[in-house]
Protein backbone atom coordinates (compact mmCIF):
# COMPACT_ATOMS: atom_id res chain seq x y z
CA UNK A 1 0.00 0.00 0.00
CA UNK A 2 1.39 3.43 -0.95
CA UNK A 3 0.68 5.98 1.77
CA UNK A 4 2.35 8.97 0.07
CA UNK A 5 0.38 8.85 -3.16
CA UNK A 6 0.84 12.03 -5.22
CA UNK A 7 -2.32 14.11 -5.59
CA UNK A 8 -3.07 17.18 -7.71
CA UNK A 9 -6.64 18.54 -7.38
CA UNK A 10 -8.97 18.23 -10.35
CA UNK A 11 -11.51 21.07 -10.36
CA UNK A 12 -13.80 19.24 -12.78
CA UNK A 13 -13.57 15.53 -11.92
CA UNK A 14 -17.07 14.73 -13.20
CA UNK A 15 -16.51 16.12 -16.70
CA UNK A 16 -19.12 18.89 -16.42
CA UNK A 17 -18.27 21.98 -14.39
CA UNK A 18 -21.84 22.52 -13.22
CA UNK A 19 -22.05 18.95 -11.94
CA UNK A 20 -18.66 19.09 -10.21
CA UNK A 21 -19.69 22.40 -8.60
CA UNK A 22 -23.02 20.94 -7.51
CA UNK A 23 -21.32 18.02 -5.77
CA UNK A 24 -18.69 20.36 -4.28
CA UNK A 25 -21.48 22.48 -2.76
CA UNK A 26 -22.85 19.55 -0.73
CA UNK A 27 -20.80 20.32 2.44
CA UNK A 28 -21.95 23.95 2.39
CA UNK A 29 -25.57 22.92 1.87
CA UNK A 30 -25.19 20.39 4.69
CA UNK A 31 -23.97 23.11 7.05
CA UNK A 32 -26.76 25.52 6.14
CA UNK A 33 -29.48 22.88 6.43
CA UNK A 34 -28.32 21.25 9.66
CA UNK A 35 -27.56 24.56 11.37
CA UNK A 36 -30.24 26.84 9.95
CA UNK A 37 -33.15 24.49 9.18
CA UNK A 38 -32.77 21.43 11.41
CA UNK A 39 -31.31 23.59 14.22
CA UNK A 40 -28.61 21.15 15.23
CA UNK A 41 -26.00 22.18 17.74
CA UNK A 42 -23.15 23.87 15.91
CA UNK A 43 -20.50 21.30 16.84
CA UNK A 44 -22.71 18.50 15.50
CA UNK A 45 -23.52 20.42 12.31
CA UNK A 46 -19.82 21.18 11.82
CA UNK A 47 -18.80 17.57 12.32
CA UNK A 48 -21.48 16.23 9.98
CA UNK A 49 -20.61 18.75 7.27
CA UNK A 50 -16.94 17.81 7.57
CA UNK A 51 -17.86 14.14 7.03
CA UNK A 52 -19.76 15.15 3.86
CA UNK A 53 -16.74 17.15 2.65
CA UNK A 54 -14.46 14.20 3.34
CA UNK A 55 -16.70 11.79 1.44
CA UNK A 56 -16.95 14.17 -1.54
CA UNK A 57 -13.17 14.68 -1.54
CA UNK A 58 -12.46 10.95 -1.59
CA UNK A 59 -15.25 9.63 -3.80
CA UNK A 60 -15.84 12.46 -6.31
CA UNK A 61 -12.53 14.36 -6.34
CA UNK A 62 -10.23 11.34 -5.98
CA UNK A 63 -8.28 12.51 -2.95
CA UNK A 64 -6.48 9.68 -1.11
CA UNK A 65 -8.25 8.94 2.18
CA UNK A 66 -5.05 9.24 4.22
CA UNK A 67 -4.38 12.66 2.71
CA UNK A 68 -7.94 13.82 3.29
CA UNK A 69 -7.79 12.76 6.92
CA UNK A 70 -4.36 14.32 7.40
CA UNK A 71 -5.29 17.72 5.97
CA UNK A 72 -8.48 17.62 8.07
CA UNK A 73 -6.38 17.05 11.20
CA UNK A 74 -4.13 19.93 10.13
CA UNK A 75 -7.18 22.18 9.78
CA UNK A 76 -8.67 21.06 13.10
CA UNK A 77 -5.43 21.91 14.90
CA UNK A 78 -5.28 25.30 13.18
CA UNK A 79 -8.83 25.90 14.34
CA UNK A 80 -7.73 25.31 17.92
CA UNK A 81 -4.57 27.34 17.57
CA UNK A 82 -4.59 30.18 16.80
CA UNK A 83 -8.33 30.73 16.29
CA UNK A 84 -9.81 29.26 19.49
CA UNK A 85 -6.79 30.49 21.43
CA UNK A 86 -7.46 34.07 20.26
CA UNK A 87 -11.13 33.76 21.16
CA UNK A 88 -10.27 32.37 24.60
CA UNK A 89 -7.78 35.13 25.40
CA UNK A 90 -10.17 37.86 24.19
CA UNK A 91 -12.93 36.56 26.47
CA UNK A 92 -10.39 36.05 29.28
CA UNK A 93 -9.31 39.68 29.07
CA UNK A 94 -12.94 40.83 29.12
CA UNK A 95 -13.83 38.55 32.03
CA UNK A 96 -10.91 39.90 34.08
CA UNK A 97 -12.60 43.30 33.92
CA UNK A 98 -15.91 41.75 35.01
CA UNK A 99 -14.41 39.81 37.93
CA UNK A 100 -12.59 42.92 39.13
CA UNK A 101 -15.76 45.02 38.96
CA UNK A 102 -14.14 47.51 36.59
CA UNK A 103 -16.32 46.64 33.63
CA UNK A 104 -19.35 48.08 35.41
CA UNK A 105 -17.46 51.38 35.64
CA UNK A 106 -16.89 51.26 31.89
CA UNK A 107 -20.56 50.55 31.30
CA UNK A 108 -21.54 53.58 33.36
CA UNK A 109 -18.85 55.68 31.67
CA UNK A 110 -20.38 54.95 28.29
CA UNK A 111 -23.66 56.36 29.55
CA UNK A 112 -21.92 59.65 30.27
CA UNK A 113 -21.62 60.05 26.49
CA UNK A 114 -25.27 59.26 25.94
CA UNK A 115 -28.14 57.58 27.75
CA UNK A 116 -29.33 56.07 24.47
CA UNK A 117 -28.19 52.42 24.09
CA UNK A 118 -28.50 52.65 20.30
CA UNK A 119 -25.95 55.47 20.16
CA UNK A 120 -23.64 53.55 22.46
CA UNK A 121 -23.99 50.40 20.36
CA UNK A 122 -22.85 52.24 17.24
CA UNK A 123 -19.81 53.54 19.11
CA UNK A 124 -19.01 50.14 20.62
CA UNK A 125 -19.85 47.66 17.85
CA UNK A 126 -19.12 49.74 14.75
CA UNK A 127 -16.34 52.15 15.79
CA UNK A 128 -14.54 50.35 18.63
CA UNK A 129 -15.16 47.00 16.93
CA UNK A 130 -13.55 48.42 13.79
CA UNK A 131 -10.48 49.38 15.79
CA UNK A 132 -10.23 45.89 17.28
CA UNK A 133 -10.62 44.33 13.82
CA UNK A 134 -7.82 46.51 12.50
CA UNK A 135 -5.49 45.42 15.28
CA UNK A 136 -6.49 41.84 16.00
CA UNK A 137 -9.28 40.24 13.96
CA UNK A 138 -9.76 36.45 14.26
CA UNK A 139 -13.08 36.86 16.12
CA UNK A 140 -11.75 39.08 18.91
CA UNK A 141 -13.92 42.11 17.90
CA UNK A 142 -17.14 40.07 17.94
CA UNK A 143 -16.21 38.42 21.22
CA UNK A 144 -15.42 41.68 23.00
CA UNK A 145 -18.11 43.96 21.57
CA UNK A 146 -20.97 41.49 22.00
CA UNK A 147 -20.03 41.13 25.66
CA UNK A 148 -19.87 44.92 26.01
CA UNK A 149 -23.32 45.28 24.44
CA UNK A 150 -24.65 42.81 26.99
CA UNK A 151 -23.21 44.98 29.73
CA UNK A 152 -25.04 48.11 28.54
CA UNK A 153 -28.37 46.29 28.57
CA UNK A 154 -28.82 44.52 25.22
CA UNK A 155 -30.52 41.14 25.16
CA UNK A 156 -28.04 38.36 24.26
CA UNK A 157 -29.23 37.51 20.73
CA UNK A 158 -29.61 41.20 19.85
CA UNK A 159 -26.09 41.86 21.13
CA UNK A 160 -24.68 39.02 19.01
CA UNK A 161 -26.53 40.15 15.87
CA UNK A 162 -25.38 43.74 16.32
CA UNK A 163 -21.75 42.72 16.85
CA UNK A 164 -21.77 40.38 13.82
CA UNK A 165 -23.39 42.91 11.48
CA UNK A 166 -20.98 45.63 12.63
CA UNK A 167 -18.04 43.31 11.95
CA UNK A 168 -18.37 43.64 8.17
CA UNK A 169 -16.86 46.80 6.68
CA UNK A 170 -13.73 46.69 8.91
CA UNK A 171 -12.87 43.14 7.81
CA UNK A 172 -11.38 44.13 4.42
CA UNK A 173 -8.48 45.92 6.13
CA UNK A 174 -8.48 43.83 9.30
CA UNK A 175 -5.33 42.53 10.99
CA UNK A 176 -3.37 45.55 9.77
CA UNK A 177 -4.46 45.24 6.12
CA UNK A 178 -3.67 41.55 5.72
CA UNK A 179 -6.72 40.60 3.54
CA UNK A 180 -5.96 43.31 0.97
CA UNK A 181 -2.24 42.56 1.01
CA UNK A 182 -2.82 38.85 0.38
CA UNK A 183 -5.46 39.51 -2.31
CA UNK A 184 -3.00 41.65 -4.25
CA UNK A 185 -0.15 39.18 -3.76
CA UNK A 186 -2.10 36.12 -4.90
CA UNK A 187 -3.69 38.09 -7.77
CA UNK A 188 -0.22 39.26 -8.85
CA UNK A 189 -1.23 42.91 -8.70
CA UNK A 190 0.20 46.01 -7.07
CA UNK A 191 -1.38 46.43 -3.64
CA UNK A 192 -2.35 50.10 -4.01
CA UNK A 193 -4.97 49.71 -6.80
CA UNK A 194 -6.53 46.76 -4.93
CA UNK A 195 -6.51 48.80 -1.71
CA UNK A 196 -8.19 51.74 -3.44
CA UNK A 197 -10.94 49.57 -4.93
CA UNK A 198 -11.48 47.81 -1.59
CA UNK A 199 -11.52 51.10 0.29
CA UNK A 200 -14.04 52.73 -2.02
CA UNK A 201 -16.39 49.75 -2.13
CA UNK A 202 -16.38 49.39 1.66
CA UNK A 203 -16.75 53.18 2.03
CA UNK A 204 -20.02 52.91 0.09
CA UNK A 205 -20.99 49.95 2.28
CA UNK A 206 -20.26 52.13 5.34
CA UNK A 207 -23.08 54.44 4.31
CA UNK A 208 -25.54 51.55 4.67
CA UNK A 209 -24.39 49.37 7.60
CA UNK A 210 -24.98 51.84 10.49
CA UNK A 211 -28.62 52.22 9.43
CA UNK A 212 -29.03 48.44 9.22
CA UNK A 213 -27.55 48.26 12.71
CA UNK A 214 -30.15 50.71 13.98
CA UNK A 215 -32.85 48.56 12.37
CA UNK A 216 -31.47 45.39 14.01
CA UNK A 217 -31.30 47.14 17.38
CA UNK A 218 -34.65 48.90 17.41
CA UNK A 219 -36.50 48.49 14.12
CA UNK A 220 -38.00 51.49 12.32
CA UNK A 221 -38.01 53.57 15.50
CA UNK A 222 -34.28 53.13 15.85
CA UNK A 223 -33.66 54.40 12.32
CA UNK A 224 -36.17 57.26 12.67
CA UNK A 225 -34.88 58.52 16.01
CA UNK A 226 -31.12 58.03 15.66
CA UNK A 227 -30.51 58.51 11.92
CA UNK A 228 -28.58 61.81 12.33
CA UNK A 229 -26.01 60.12 14.56
CA UNK A 230 -25.90 57.11 12.24
CA UNK A 231 -25.28 59.43 9.30
CA UNK A 232 -22.42 61.22 11.06
CA UNK A 233 -20.73 57.94 12.00
CA UNK A 234 -21.33 56.46 8.54
CA UNK A 235 -20.08 59.51 6.63
CA UNK A 236 -17.00 59.96 8.81
CA UNK A 237 -16.01 56.30 8.67
CA UNK A 238 -16.62 56.19 4.92
CA UNK A 239 -14.62 59.37 4.25
CA UNK A 240 -11.65 58.11 6.26
CA UNK A 241 -11.71 54.73 4.49
CA UNK A 242 -11.84 56.46 1.10
CA UNK A 243 -8.86 58.69 1.94
CA UNK A 244 -6.59 56.39 3.96
CA UNK A 245 -7.03 53.32 1.71
CA UNK A 246 -5.50 55.37 -1.13
CA UNK A 247 -2.49 56.43 0.95
CA UNK A 248 0.76 54.72 2.00
CA UNK A 249 -0.94 54.07 5.37
CA UNK A 250 -3.59 51.87 3.72
CA UNK A 251 -2.96 49.04 6.19
CA UNK A 252 -4.14 51.33 9.02
CA UNK A 253 -7.37 52.24 7.22
CA UNK A 254 -9.72 50.78 9.84
CA UNK A 255 -7.75 52.09 12.81
CA UNK A 256 -7.74 55.66 11.50
CA UNK A 257 -11.41 55.47 10.45
CA UNK A 258 -12.46 54.13 13.86
CA UNK A 259 -10.53 56.67 15.93
CA UNK A 260 -11.61 59.68 13.85
CA UNK A 261 -15.24 58.46 13.83
CA UNK A 262 -15.33 58.22 17.62
CA UNK A 263 -13.83 61.70 17.98
CA UNK A 264 -16.32 63.26 15.53
CA UNK A 265 -19.22 61.36 17.14
CA UNK A 266 -18.36 62.63 20.62
CA UNK A 267 -18.23 66.22 19.35
CA UNK A 268 -21.56 65.73 17.52
CA UNK A 269 -23.19 64.49 20.74
CA UNK A 270 -22.35 67.83 22.35
CA UNK A 271 -24.80 69.51 19.95
CA UNK A 272 -27.39 66.79 19.26
CA UNK A 273 -29.37 64.46 21.50
CA UNK A 274 -31.43 61.51 20.25
CA UNK A 275 -35.11 61.17 21.00
CA UNK A 276 -36.65 58.13 22.67
CA UNK A 277 -33.53 56.89 24.48
CA UNK A 278 -35.36 56.10 27.72
CA UNK A 279 -37.95 53.85 26.07
CA UNK A 280 -35.28 52.28 23.82
CA UNK A 281 -33.53 50.89 26.92
CA UNK A 282 -36.41 48.49 27.53
CA UNK A 283 -36.78 47.55 23.87
CA UNK A 284 -33.13 46.60 23.27
CA UNK A 285 -33.27 44.49 26.43
CA UNK A 286 -36.32 42.57 25.19
CA UNK A 287 -35.40 38.98 24.24
CA UNK A 288 -35.52 38.18 20.53
CA UNK A 289 -35.76 34.43 21.17
CA UNK A 290 -37.77 34.06 24.37
CA UNK A 291 -37.09 30.33 24.66
CA UNK A 292 -33.31 30.66 24.45
CA UNK A 293 -33.03 33.78 26.57
CA UNK A 294 -35.63 33.04 29.26
CA UNK A 295 -33.19 31.71 31.87
CA UNK A 296 -30.74 34.58 31.63
CA UNK A 297 -30.54 37.24 34.34
CA UNK A 298 -32.00 40.66 33.60
CA UNK A 299 -29.21 42.99 32.47
CA UNK A 300 -28.23 45.78 34.82
CA UNK A 301 -29.55 49.23 34.01
CA UNK A 302 -27.38 52.31 33.76
CA UNK A 303 -28.71 53.80 36.98
CA UNK A 304 -27.04 51.78 39.75
CA UNK A 305 -27.82 53.55 43.02
CA UNK A 306 -25.51 51.35 45.05
CA UNK A 307 -22.45 51.80 42.81
CA UNK A 308 -19.45 53.83 43.90
CA UNK A 309 -19.23 57.39 42.51
CA UNK A 310 -17.87 57.37 38.97
CA UNK A 311 -14.76 59.49 39.38
CA UNK A 312 -12.27 60.39 36.67
CA UNK A 313 -9.82 57.91 38.16
CA UNK A 314 -12.38 55.09 38.01
CA UNK A 315 -13.17 55.88 34.38
CA UNK A 316 -9.48 55.89 33.47
CA UNK A 317 -8.95 52.58 35.26
CA UNK A 318 -11.92 51.08 33.39
CA UNK A 319 -10.34 52.13 30.10
CA UNK A 320 -6.96 50.56 30.95
CA UNK A 321 -7.58 47.18 29.19
CA UNK A 322 -8.61 48.77 25.91
CA UNK A 323 -5.86 51.37 26.01
CA UNK A 324 -3.41 48.51 26.58
CA UNK A 325 -4.89 46.57 23.63
CA UNK A 326 -4.32 49.58 21.36
CA UNK A 327 -0.78 50.19 22.64
CA UNK A 328 0.31 46.53 22.62
CA UNK A 329 -1.15 45.78 19.19
CA UNK A 330 0.13 49.06 17.83
CA UNK A 331 3.67 48.17 18.95
CA UNK A 332 3.30 44.62 17.60
CA UNK A 333 2.29 46.04 14.21
CA UNK A 334 5.56 47.96 13.83
CA UNK A 335 7.54 46.29 11.01
CA UNK A 336 10.59 45.53 13.17
CA UNK A 337 8.55 44.14 16.05
CA UNK A 338 6.28 42.18 13.73
CA UNK A 339 9.30 40.64 11.99
CA UNK A 340 10.80 39.69 15.36
CA UNK A 341 7.58 37.98 16.44
CA UNK A 342 7.24 36.14 13.13
CA UNK A 343 10.83 34.93 13.45
CA UNK A 344 9.73 32.86 16.46
CA UNK A 345 7.27 30.82 14.37
CA UNK A 346 7.95 27.10 14.45
CA UNK A 347 7.45 25.33 11.12
CA UNK A 348 7.46 21.61 10.44
CA UNK A 349 6.30 19.26 7.69
CA UNK A 350 2.81 17.88 8.29
CA UNK A 351 2.69 14.09 8.01
CA UNK A 352 1.21 12.36 4.93
CA UNK A 353 0.93 15.60 2.91
CA UNK A 354 4.37 15.58 1.29
CA UNK A 355 2.91 14.66 -2.10
CA UNK A 356 -0.11 16.95 -1.97
CA UNK A 357 -0.02 19.59 -4.72
CA UNK A 358 -2.17 22.60 -5.51
CA UNK A 359 -4.00 23.10 -8.80
CA UNK A 360 -0.89 24.63 -10.37
CA UNK A 361 1.09 21.47 -9.58
CA UNK A 362 3.16 23.20 -6.88
CA UNK A 363 3.59 22.08 -3.29
CA UNK A 364 0.37 22.78 -1.38
CA UNK A 365 0.70 25.30 1.45
CA UNK A 366 -0.71 22.84 3.97
CA UNK A 367 2.27 20.55 3.57
CA UNK A 368 3.81 22.67 6.33
CA UNK A 369 2.31 23.53 9.70
CA UNK A 370 3.27 26.87 11.23
CA UNK A 371 3.03 27.10 15.01
CA UNK A 372 2.80 30.90 15.33
CA UNK A 373 2.87 31.01 19.11
CA UNK A 374 4.06 34.63 19.39
CA UNK A 375 2.99 36.28 16.12
CA UNK A 376 -0.80 35.86 16.45
CA UNK A 377 -3.09 38.11 18.53
CA UNK A 378 -3.70 35.42 21.16
CA UNK A 379 -0.38 35.81 22.96
CA UNK A 380 -0.79 39.60 22.97
CA UNK A 381 -4.32 39.37 24.38
CA UNK A 382 -3.09 36.91 27.02
CA UNK A 383 -0.35 39.37 27.99
CA UNK A 384 -2.92 42.17 28.28
CA UNK A 385 -5.24 39.95 30.36
CA UNK A 386 -2.49 39.12 32.87
CA UNK A 387 -1.25 42.72 33.10
CA UNK A 388 -4.79 44.04 33.54
CA UNK A 389 -5.46 41.50 36.27
CA UNK A 390 -2.34 42.60 38.14
CA UNK A 391 -3.19 46.29 37.69
CA UNK A 392 -6.64 45.56 39.12
CA UNK A 393 -4.92 43.78 42.04
CA UNK A 394 -6.36 40.36 41.38
CA UNK A 395 -4.39 37.38 42.66
CA UNK A 396 -2.64 35.11 40.19
CA UNK A 397 -4.96 32.35 41.36
CA UNK A 398 -8.02 34.39 40.40
CA UNK A 399 -6.51 35.30 37.03
CA UNK A 400 -5.75 31.65 36.22
CA UNK A 401 -9.12 30.48 37.54
CA UNK A 402 -10.84 32.97 35.22
CA UNK A 403 -8.92 31.52 32.27
CA UNK A 404 -9.81 27.92 33.17
CA UNK A 405 -13.48 28.80 33.69
CA UNK A 406 -13.68 30.29 30.20
CA UNK A 407 -11.70 27.41 28.67
CA UNK A 408 -14.36 25.03 30.00
CA UNK A 409 -17.14 27.18 28.54
CA UNK A 410 -15.43 27.11 25.14
CA UNK A 411 -15.19 23.34 24.77
CA UNK A 412 -18.11 22.97 22.34
CA UNK A 413 -17.15 26.13 20.47
CA UNK A 414 -13.66 24.67 20.06
CA UNK A 415 -15.16 21.53 18.49
CA UNK A 416 -17.26 23.68 16.16
CA UNK A 417 -14.41 25.88 15.01
CA UNK A 418 -12.00 22.97 14.67
CA UNK A 419 -14.42 20.95 12.54
CA UNK A 420 -15.29 23.94 10.34
CA UNK A 421 -11.62 24.68 9.63
CA UNK A 422 -11.05 20.97 8.94
CA UNK A 423 -13.93 21.17 6.44
CA UNK A 424 -12.38 24.25 4.83
CA UNK A 425 -9.00 22.53 4.49
CA UNK A 426 -10.33 19.36 2.92
CA UNK A 427 -12.61 21.31 0.55
CA UNK A 428 -9.75 23.57 -0.52
CA UNK A 429 -7.07 20.92 -0.86
CA UNK A 430 -9.28 18.47 -2.76
CA UNK A 431 -10.39 21.07 -5.33
CA UNK A 432 -14.01 21.43 -4.19
CA UNK A 433 -13.83 25.15 -3.40
CA UNK A 434 -12.19 26.00 -6.72
CA UNK A 435 -14.74 23.87 -8.56
CA UNK A 436 -17.43 26.15 -7.17
CA UNK A 437 -15.42 29.22 -8.13
CA UNK A 438 -14.81 28.09 -11.69
CA UNK A 439 -18.50 27.41 -12.21
CA UNK A 440 -19.41 30.94 -11.13
CA UNK A 441 -16.61 32.32 -13.33
CA UNK A 442 -18.32 30.79 -16.39
CA UNK A 443 -20.74 33.75 -16.47
CA UNK A 444 -18.29 35.58 -18.78
CA UNK A 445 -18.94 39.28 -19.42
CA UNK A 446 -21.53 39.36 -16.61
CA UNK A 447 -18.98 38.01 -14.17
CA UNK A 448 -18.23 41.35 -12.42
CA UNK A 449 -21.79 41.19 -11.06
CA UNK A 450 -21.01 37.78 -9.51
CA UNK A 451 -17.41 38.27 -8.35
CA UNK A 452 -18.34 39.14 -4.72
CA UNK A 453 -20.20 35.82 -4.41
CA UNK A 454 -16.88 33.93 -4.53
CA UNK A 455 -15.53 35.95 -1.63
CA UNK A 456 -18.80 35.43 0.24
CA UNK A 457 -18.61 31.66 -0.23
CA UNK A 458 -14.89 31.55 0.61
CA UNK A 459 -15.31 33.48 3.85
CA UNK A 460 -18.38 31.49 4.84
CA UNK A 461 -16.41 28.25 4.42
CA UNK A 462 -13.07 29.36 5.89
CA UNK A 463 -14.25 31.97 8.40
CA UNK A 464 -11.54 34.32 7.16
CA UNK A 465 -11.56 36.99 4.45
CA UNK A 466 -7.78 36.59 4.23
CA UNK A 467 -8.13 32.85 3.58
CA UNK A 468 -10.87 33.46 1.01
CA UNK A 469 -8.62 35.95 -0.78
CA UNK A 470 -5.74 33.48 -0.81
CA UNK A 471 -8.10 30.87 -2.21
CA UNK A 472 -9.81 32.89 -4.94
CA UNK A 473 -7.76 35.98 -5.85
CA UNK A 474 -5.70 34.07 -8.42
CA UNK A 475 -8.91 32.86 -10.07
CA UNK A 476 -10.41 36.38 -9.97
CA UNK A 477 -7.28 37.80 -11.59
CA UNK A 478 -7.31 35.10 -14.27
CA UNK A 479 -10.94 35.77 -15.15
CA UNK A 480 -10.13 39.49 -15.37
CA UNK A 481 -7.34 38.65 -17.81
CA UNK A 482 -9.86 36.82 -20.01
CA UNK A 483 -12.78 39.27 -20.01
CA UNK A 484 -10.92 42.61 -19.74
CA UNK A 485 -10.41 44.52 -23.00
CA UNK A 486 -11.81 42.74 -26.07
CA UNK A 487 -14.77 45.09 -26.28
CA UNK A 488 -15.26 45.37 -22.50
CA UNK A 489 -15.46 48.85 -20.99
CA UNK A 490 -12.47 48.14 -18.71
CA UNK A 491 -9.00 47.23 -19.88
CA UNK A 492 -7.30 44.09 -18.58
CA UNK A 493 -5.57 45.67 -15.56
CA UNK A 494 -8.67 47.56 -14.47
CA UNK A 495 -10.78 44.41 -14.74
CA UNK A 496 -8.26 42.34 -12.78
CA UNK A 497 -8.13 45.00 -10.07
CA UNK A 498 -11.92 45.22 -9.87
CA UNK A 499 -12.44 41.47 -9.63
CA UNK A 500 -9.70 40.88 -7.07
CA UNK A 501 -10.86 43.81 -4.94
CA UNK A 502 -14.56 43.08 -5.37
CA UNK A 503 -14.11 39.41 -4.56
CA UNK A 504 -12.38 40.28 -1.31
CA UNK A 505 -15.15 42.70 -0.36
CA UNK A 506 -17.75 39.98 -0.91
CA UNK A 507 -16.04 38.12 1.90
CA UNK A 508 -16.73 40.83 4.47
CA UNK A 509 -20.49 40.20 4.34
CA UNK A 510 -19.98 36.43 4.42
CA UNK A 511 -18.11 36.62 7.71
CA UNK A 512 -21.23 37.43 9.73
CA UNK A 513 -22.78 34.04 8.90
CA UNK A 514 -19.59 31.97 9.00
CA UNK A 515 -19.99 29.10 11.49
CA UNK A 516 -16.78 30.27 13.17
CA UNK A 517 -18.18 33.76 13.73
CA UNK A 518 -21.51 32.36 14.93
CA UNK A 519 -19.71 30.16 17.43
CA UNK A 520 -17.67 33.11 18.70
CA UNK A 521 -20.80 35.22 19.11
CA UNK A 522 -22.85 32.54 20.87
CA UNK A 523 -20.03 31.85 23.32
CA UNK A 524 -19.53 35.55 24.05
CA UNK A 525 -23.17 36.05 25.01
CA UNK A 526 -23.09 32.97 27.27
CA UNK A 527 -25.52 31.08 25.02
CA UNK A 528 -23.49 28.26 23.49
CA UNK A 529 -25.72 26.34 21.11
CA UNK A 530 -27.56 29.45 19.91
CA UNK A 531 -25.72 29.49 16.56
CA UNK A 532 -28.73 28.30 14.55
CA UNK A 533 -30.99 30.95 16.08
CA UNK A 534 -28.47 33.67 15.22
CA UNK A 535 -27.84 32.29 11.71
CA UNK A 536 -31.52 32.34 10.76
CA UNK A 537 -31.72 36.01 11.70
CA UNK A 538 -28.40 37.03 10.11
CA UNK A 539 -28.77 35.40 6.67
CA UNK A 540 -31.25 38.01 5.33
CA UNK A 541 -28.92 40.88 6.28
CA UNK A 542 -25.94 39.10 4.74
CA UNK A 543 -27.83 38.50 1.49
CA UNK A 544 -29.05 42.12 1.32
CA UNK A 545 -25.48 43.39 1.58
CA UNK A 546 -24.21 40.76 -0.88
CA UNK A 547 -26.77 41.82 -3.50
CA UNK A 548 -25.76 45.45 -2.95
CA UNK A 549 -22.09 44.56 -3.47
CA UNK A 550 -22.86 42.51 -6.59
CA UNK A 551 -24.72 45.45 -8.13
CA UNK A 552 -21.91 47.83 -7.15
CA UNK A 553 -19.21 45.54 -8.54
CA UNK A 554 -21.12 45.01 -11.78
CA UNK A 555 -21.77 48.71 -12.33
CA UNK A 556 -18.10 49.48 -11.70
CA UNK A 557 -17.34 47.45 -14.84
CA UNK A 558 -19.61 49.78 -16.85
CA UNK A 559 -19.48 53.53 -17.64
CA UNK A 560 -21.97 54.12 -14.79
CA UNK A 561 -19.46 53.63 -11.95
CA UNK A 562 -16.13 52.86 -13.60
CA UNK A 563 -14.91 56.26 -12.37
CA UNK A 564 -14.55 54.64 -8.95
CA UNK A 565 -11.59 52.62 -10.22
CA UNK A 566 -8.07 54.08 -9.78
Amino acid sequence: MVLLQAFTPDTDPLGAQWLSALVAALPIVAMLVTLGVLRWKAHLAGGFSWVIALLVAVTAFGMPITMALSTSAHGFLYGLFPIVWILLTAIWMYDITVVSGRFDDLRRAFFLLSDDPRVLALLIAFCFGGLLESLAGFGAPVAITSAMLLAIGFSPIRAAMTALLANTVPVAFGAVGLPVIMAAKVGELDVMPVSIVSGRMTAILCLVVPFLLLAVMDGKRGVKEVWPFGLVVAATFAAMKWIVSASPLFNLTEAVAAIVSVAVAIVFLKFWKPRGGETAVARVATPIDAELEKHLPTPATPSDADAAPLTTNRILMALVPYALVIVVFGIAALPQVKAALVSTDIRFAWPLLGEMMNVAGENASHQTFTFAWASTPGILLAFVAIVVGLIYRLSLGTIVATLLKNAKKLRYSALTIGSVVALAYVMGDSGQTLALGLFIAMTGALYPFFAPILGWIGTYVTGSDTSANILFSGLQSGVGQEIGGNGAHLDVEQMRTLLVGGGGIGGVVGKMISPQSLSVASTSIALPGSESAILRRMIPWSLVLLVLLCILSGLMSTPVLSWLLP
